[in-house]
């Protein structure tokens, strides 16, 4: 990581991470309103007793240039009586013509949909349920925005978006997850001691062959994607978008080491955000990531 030089006061000025060959450097223009508007970076940070949340989330450098809004989202809460961290990462399509609304609008349904049944007193929340609830509010909001009652296409080809939602909270052994998915955004456990990402989904590619097509919301598979476990002693919870998981790929790579390293511990969120910008040639999807440690899991 280089400085730039001292600036008044002694205060340095962080300069953009690169990772190998870097990308074109240019000032990014302004995102033209496509159904919604949202900011170029924003980040989220905070502490329980049990767990330590950093999210983040940047526009990729093709939406810059081309004057495209930030696609991606996500969304975290606490759940204060039971002690659970609640949260949904989602990835609107780009085909999708206010997929940045789509993406937002998934990530606040899911977690509001969880909160709300834990508030029920379920020990165990339906996340089935939780992507139906998320389908419906996409349809809500794809009626609203087109002032008529839409069908399934039309919701689509207007707010599709994939989405991560889970929750994790502190139990006997360790903190426990639950996840579910729809689309190719993933999720891993960061093993510190190794610097190993242990992919939680199936990971995108399999072998050469990469898929054309993504399964999306308002689209609810009949059996969705799900994954249960404790992390061990040692890991942190990564969910991320695939502006983040293609550049890392299996982990082993400059980009694994890179957030292995600045992971080890909880950095603050603007670092996250900072970092989560990199420079690569090729690499210009937007990306976003949410990491939460246990406490104590920082060596």
């Amino acid at each position: 990581m280089q400085h730039a030089p001292e600036q008044a006061g002694g205060i340095r000025v962080w300069e953009r991470v690169v990772v190998d060959v870097p990308g074109p450097e240019f000032e990014p223009a302004p995102p033209r309103p496509q159904g919604g508007t949202c900011p170029d970076a924003e980040c989220d940070g905070w502490s329980t007793p049990e767990m330590t949340l950093r999210s983040a989330s940047v526009r990729g450098e093709r939406h810059r240039y081309y004057r495209q809004p930030r696609q991606d989202a996500a969304c975290a809460v606490l759940h204060e009586q039971t002690g659970t961290v609640v949260f949904a990462v989602a990835d609107g399509l780009s085909g999708a013509s206010a997929s940045t609304v789509g993406a937002s609008e998934a990530c606040r349904a899911a977690v509001w949909a969880v909160h709300a049944q834990l508030d029920e007193g379920r020990a165990a929340p339906d996340l089935v349920a939780v992507l139906r609830h998320a389908a419906g509010t996409l349809h809500r909001q794809a009626a609203a925005m087109l002032r008529r009652e839409p069908d399934l296409a039309q919701v689509e080809e207007l707010l599709a978006t994939t989405l991560v939602a889970g929750t994790a909270r502190a139990g006997a052994h360790g903190v426990e997850v639950s996840l579910i998915r729809v689309g190719d955004s993933g999720a891993w456990a960061l093993d510190l001691a190794g610097s190993r990402f242990l992919p939680l989904f199936e990971l995108k590619t399999d072998g050469d062959v990469v898929p054309t097509s993504v399964t999306a919301l308002p689209r609810v598979p009949e059996r969705p994607e799900r994954w249960s476990g404790t992390l061990a002693p040692g890991q942190v919870l990564l969910v991320g978008t695939d502006g983040f998981g293609d550049p890392l790929g299996d982990g082993d790579g400059q980009v694994g080491a890179l957030f292995a390293a600045h992971l080890a511990a909880p950095p603050s969120p603007l670092w996250l955000a900072h970092l989560l910008d990199f420079s690569r040639e090729t690499f210009d999807d937007d990306r976003t990531l949410l990491a939460l440690w246990p406490r104590g899991a920082a060596r």
